[in-house]
Parts: structure tokens; sequence; C-alpha cells
């Protein structure tokens, strides 16, 4: 196995692979994302992504940091992106491979439904209180398309 580092935290994998074959994929950071709720709207945030070159809808979330828990960088990433701050404890809700057979990256996802404002948000993300309907709307109509975040979601209204 060869580990060529791309960035930090972003290496490219060479391993061979059967007898004579080789296979590649991309050793990514793992992701803790948080669905927060309050009165029955889902916090969601929007930003502009370079690698779609376009704003996409989702949930606060960002890189677990060496020596972090998933739950602890869910909890910082809300107040980090939103302001607001998770008034209990986040529940775990699910973990996904957003693309097993490229990355080894892993999505861990919480939720919390008691959630105070505390500050403002980061600077470059809006956010947005949405209703599950609305939220489902912007799936229907390809507005929420981050894989792990909708899958995340669905997760969420049918446990």
């Amino acid at each position: 196995m060869k580990k060529i580092k791309l960035f930090s935290g972003l290496y490219l994998i060479k391993k061979k692979f059967l007898k004579n074959q080789i296979y590649y994929f991309l050793k990514t950071p793992k992701i803790s994302i948080i669905i927060p709720i309050i009165k029955n709207k889902f916090l969601m945030v929007s930003q502009f992504r370079l690698p779609i070159n376009k704003r996409t809808y989702e949930f606060p979330g960002g890189i677990i940091d060496r020596g972090q828990t998933a739950k602890k960088a869910a909890i910082n990433e809300l107040y980090e992106e939103t302001g607001f701050k998770s008034i209990v404890s986040p529940k775990k809700l699910i973990i996904l491979h957003p693309d097993a057979g490229r990355l080894n990256c892993e999505y861990e996802c919480f939720y919390t439904n008691k959630i105070k404002k505390i500050n403002k948000p980061e600077k470059g993300i809006n956010i947005h209180f949405f209703s599950k309907k609305k939220i489902l709307q912007l799936i229907k109509n390809g507005k929420f398309t981050h894989s792990c975040h909708v899958a995340s979601f669905y997760n969420y209204i049918l446990r």
C-alpha cells in the first residue's frame, strides 16, 4: 500500500488488489453533522461550494479534529456555523459512508431538538428554518442534494 499526501488529512491510497490489479481511493477526514430542530423547524445552512460551483443547503457539520469526538465536533460546528448551541446532549442518529468505492470517509450524524441562539452565523453562511414539507420540496426540486445530509434527514424523519 502506498499513501500519497495530497493535503492535510487528504491522501491518495494506492493498494494492490487481487493478483495484478491496483486500486486507488481517497482517505479523507471523518465528518460530523448535526440536525438541529426548534419548534418543528429544521435549522439548515446554505453556503457556496466550490467543487460543484453552486450554493447548497446542508445541516451544520465539519471535520472531526484529531482527538475530538464526533459529538463534540457536531456541537462545535453547530455553534461556529450558526451561532446556536445545543442545550441538551445531541443524540446519535446514523453513520454513513458517502462513496464506499472511492472514499474511506465516514459521516457521523446527530440531532438535537433543544437549541438556543448565542451568536451570529459564520461569515458566508446563511441560516434557514424549514419545515419537513419544505425540505422534502427542496430534495424533490434538486435544491438539497448533499447525499449524506439528505440520507440523515430521511433517517431522522423515519426513526
